[in-house]
């Protein structure tokens, strides 16, 4: 396929794909559950944390997760007791487990306490053209306070050849406008641009079918091959590619 004729392919999947619709299978529901900007961040924040595995379950446990925040996960974080945290303790999604999940809590009310929210600390380290920077320090001003080993498995760091595959899904959901509902693009200081295509198993396998990415790993140095090739098709809103490989992979099978 000829780039003119792949690029006129993946836009019509782009737009089969990235519309109101998708959001009834996907994570993503779980942000749009709520309309001040704090909420949809930590919603999201932590929905993206437990989002692999089966999409069902990972939607009800993050259904269930909110809940254990009283659906009100900004003020919950803000302002929680120590007694509030233990009602965490049961919760589980694969391994990440309550004890996690209190951690988190506990990093995140430090991160916007202490350094102005998670916009700010993206947007702090990012560069012009990618954020995998941001993902690296964001771990680390996530853990700087007392935290469990354990628990630094659940943020991945690009800067160790990760692909990050559930912070860039993140990402896109915070920093891109798609003007369809799906995305949220309420970062407005951070660009599309600079996102990376949250890569997976069916994105992998889609990208390496048309050509897109040779290595063989999903890992970091396949990323940025992919990143490479997404920014030939369109430099301003390459992660938008991620709705046609997904929908391709998941739903067609291609």
């Amino acid at each position: 396929m000829k780039k003119t004729e792949l690029k006129d392919f993946l836009n019509a999947k782009v737009i089969q794909y990235n519309n109101p619709k998708f959001i009834e299978s996907d994570p993503i529901q779980i942000p749009h559950k709520f309309i001040k900007k704090e909420d949809i961040e930590i919603s999201g924040f932590l929905t993206a944390t437990i989002a692999w595995g089966n999409r069902k379950s990972i939607i009800n446990n993050a259904n269930k997760l909110m809940q254990l925040l009283d659906n009100s996960p900004y003020d919950f974080v803000l302002n929680h007791s120590e007694t509030d945290l233990q009602k965490l303790h049961p919760f589980v999604h694969r391994t990440f487990n309550g004890d996690d999940c209190i951690q988190f809590i506990k990093s995140l009310q430090h991160i916007y306490k202490k350094h102005g929210g998670l916009e700010n600390v993206f947007f702090n380290n990012a560069e012009k053209n990618t954020l995998q920077n941001s993902i690296s320090e964001f771990k680390r001003i996530f853990f700087e306070i007392e935290h469990l080993p354990r628990t630094q498995k659940h943020v991945s760091d690009p800067l160790k050849n990760s692909a990050a595959k559930r912070i860039n899904m993140y990402l896109r959901w915070m920093v891109r406008n798609d003007n369809t509902g799906v995305d949220f693009g309420i970062w407005q200081n951070l660009s599309p641009s600079q996102l990376s295509c949250p890569l997976d198993v069916h994105s992998g396998n889609v990208a390496r079918k048309l050509g897109l990415l040779k290595r063989k790993q999903n890992d970091g140095k396949a990323l940025a091959e992919l990143d490479k090739n997404l920014r030939k098709l369109d430099a301003k809103d390459p992660v938008k590619y991620d709705f046609a490989l997904f929908g391709l992979g998941v739903f067609e099978g291609f």
